[in-house]
């Protein structure tokens, strides 16, 4: 219900989503908040929201009510009545790249398995699978992003993705076609990720180790624009491997010599004892689809 609230913004709006009366929302909101003994809801705000209390109580729920969920299919599973279900999260440049090759494999063996995918990107997909929302979910790591290390799963190396230059065509360090070092592009402006960017928080914490910051002069998270900004002219960019799998015109890709980010891919589960035969079957296709290379398609050279 305080999910209801707080995506509707209005008392009203919940109750046309939940199919209840106004009336039984408050009633039901009121009991919540003598039971907590603490507001759950800011009054008075419009659109209305919850209060701290409000937004951790309704992460909890979401957390119980899917562990029940999981704890009802795998019993289901177990014991024969159900069919297997797969919930698979990944980044968006892993869905573009290796993961097709892999659920197409998948499909094709486990056919009665209920596959659902879902694209997100890793801050969120590390909460949700944390929540019980998804069985398996293909992340990435580096020394940068301690708050991916520090969580409590289950996983299974799929495959190290080095990050590559991306310049204008015609530029003076694609033009001695040879690879780049990060210190060649210091004096550079650059196209960039946000703060929060985690591909590029991986990339700024690497040029600092090299002794730059990056001049960051447009950002954008969208991998696509990056290169269409670096086909403009606009600055060079260092994105990752997978992301420039589909060159765009106008860009000149190079590969990184000597101390270059690289980011470590993962498939990763729930941390416990009982791993479905789904997700299992999942993990083993993956590792087989990388292994194999053929879905993994590397940046052509450019130039």
């Amino acid at each position: 219900m305080l999910d209801s609230i707080a995506a509707c913004g209005s008392f009203s709006g919940a109750a046309d989503a939940l199919q209840m009366t106004q009336s039984a929302v408050s009633q039901h909101v009121a009991t919540l908040e003598r039971a907590m003994d603490l507001p759950l809801i800011e009054r008075g705000t419009r659109p209305v929201q919850l209060t701290d209390a409000g937004f951790a109580l309704a992460r909890h729920a979401r957390a119980l009510i899917a562990r029940i969920g999981n704890a009802e299919q795998e019993l289901g599973e177990i014991t024969g009545r159900r069919h297997g279900r797969l919930r698979l999260g990944s980044f968006p440049t892993a869905l573009a790249t290796f993961v097709p090759a892999a659920l197409a494999r998948f499909q094709r063996q486990h056919a009665d398995v209920s596959l659902t995918v879902i694209d997100d990107h890793l801050q969120r997909l590390l909460p949700r699978l944390d929540d019980g929302e998804l069985d398996l979910a293909i992340i990435y790591d580096h020394p940068a992003l301690p708050e991916v290390s520090s969580r409590h799963h289950d996983r299974v190396h799929l495959l190290d993705d080095a990050f590559q230059a991306v310049l204008p065509r015609g530029h003076r360090l694609a033009r001695s076609g040879h690879d780049v070092s990060l210190t060649d592009l210091a004096d550079q402006t650059w196209v960039g990720g946000g703060p929060a960017s985690a591909w590029f928080r991986i990339v700024r914490h690497t040029c600092r180790a090299a002794g730059f910051d990056p001049r960051v002069a447009l950002t954008t998270d969208d991998n696509v624009a990056v290169q269409a900004f670096a086909a403009a002219g606009l600055g060079v960019a260092v994105i990752p491997g997978l992301a420039i799998a589909h060159a765009l015109p106008h860009v000149e890709v190079r590969p990184i010599r000597g101390l270059a980010p690289v980011r470590r891919i993962w498939a990763a589960r729930p941390r416990d004892p009982f791993c479905p035969a789904a997700a299992r079957a999942m993990i083993d296709t993956l590792q087989l689809t990388v292994t194999s290379g053929a879905a993994v398609r590397r940046p052509e050279r450019h130039g």
